[in-house]
């Protein structure tokens, strides 16, 4: 493997830098962070005509047919710019979801609409205290009449209040089982969670007799595995974009942001901290990249590399914003400055699927120590 991006994944990154460009991110964040939808809708598009939502999803199913490797590029641009679209929810943990199950007729349903950015999809798995439970936890599935109906709570969700597809893992009479949830169905509450991350919606969603279409896996249990390493190796792409982003910031103020007749940048507690920061950054770019690797091209290995990825980048992501707070002084600590956006995004995707303990528990568990 190499952990250099070939000529076609550094176009994509930079078609996609170039389209995010046109607003920093506190004018793109609090633009939407407020209202309804959460996200903006001209950039959900304008990422799905990129084809980018689409990017693992295979051709003849209206996608790009690419790898997560360049998934993980745009995962990265996305975080750098904290663009507040629901890329993890749909486009890595929704679709990741169908591509892992045996439902070759909701695959065919679902996933050319998905890359279109025709509908945003979801994963509901976390029971309260945001943990995934593989045996479908308390949320059950009951069969009646030949229809399912599913009863019960999931959350934090994802993108949970504005999704229109919800792929539940429940638990039935013969063990979990997938199902997929439209957003408008009878019998579900959909609340907004109050959250520490404005870029990022959460909710709860509640499950009454709610009307459940039962999606085919031999594994459902597996398939929640793979979609959680998955979904880790994207999520730790986004965090070292936030990281790269960050440390450019402050290293730009600290040239030129002047004490005691200096830049604060000649000290040298600031320029040994940001070396710190650079160094944690290339270390999780790659750790990153050798998961997304993995992924493409060799799945024995990659529940140990995505381990890695999310126990490593969480902590370096967080360490990175709150570097980015520090050194900017006073000012990164006012609502005005993009700085508490950085910080909010780390501390938040540093919890948001398991927490950094269970992360390295996992890592261990896998490494058989």
């Amino acid at each position: 493997m190499t952990l250099v991006l070939d000529s076609e994944a550094e176009e994509l990154r930079a078609a996609v830098r170039r389209f995010l460009a046109d607003k920093a991110p506190s004018e793109r964040v609090r633009a939407v962070m407020d209202g309804d939808p959460g996200h903006d809708p001209a950039v959900w598009s304008g990422l799905a005509a990129q084809g980018v939502l689409g990017l693992v999803v295979p051709e003849e199913l209206g996608g790009s047919g690419a790898g997560h490797v360049e998934r993980a590029v745009v995962a990265e641009e996305l975080g750098r710019a904290l663009t507040p679209v629901p890329f993890l929810a749909s486009a890595v943990l929704a679709v990741d979801t169908l591509l892992a199950l045996d439902d070759d007729a909701a695959r065919a349903e679902y996933l050319p609409r998905l890359a279109a950015g025709e509908l945003i999809g979801t994963v509901a798995v976390a029971e309260r205290g945001g943990e995934w439970d593989r045996t479908g936890g308390r949320t059950t599935a009951t069969e009646r009449d030949g229809r399912w109906e599913l009863t019960g709570v999931r959350t934090p969700v994802l993108a949970g209040d504005t999704a229109d597809l919800v792929l539940v893992l429940a638990r039935t009479a013969d063990g979990p089982g997938w199902f997929a949830v439209d957003g408008d169905a009878p019998g579900l509450t959909r609340d907004r969670l109050g959250a520490l991350d404005p870029t990022r919606r959460l909710a709860g969603l509640t499950f009454d007799a709610t009307p459940a279409r039962p999606l085919a896996s031999a594994d459902p249990a597996a398939a929640l595995g793979t979609v959680a390493d998955l979904a880790a190796v994207a999520l730790a792409a986004e965090q070292t974009g936030l990281m790269q982003r960050a440390l450019e910031l402050t290293a730009e103020y600290a040239t030129l942001r002047v004490q005691f007749g200096r830049p604060i940048g000649s000290y040298q507690a600031v320029k040994h901290g940001c070396a710190d920061v650079y160094s944690a950054w290339e270390h999780a770019v790659s750790v990153v990249r050798h998961a997304a690797w993995a992924a493409d091209h060799d799945r024995a290995e990659l529940p140990v590399a995505a381990a890695l990825a999310q126990t490593y980048t969480g902590p370096a992501a967080f360490t990175a914003a709150t570097a980015m707070v520090q050194y900017h002084g006073g000012v990164g600590y006012t609502w005005e400055h993009d700085a508490h956006l950085f910080y909010k995004r780390a501390k938040s995707a540093e919890q948001l699927l398991g927490s950094p303990a269970g992360h390295r528990a996992r890592l261990a568990e896998r490494l058989g120590l």
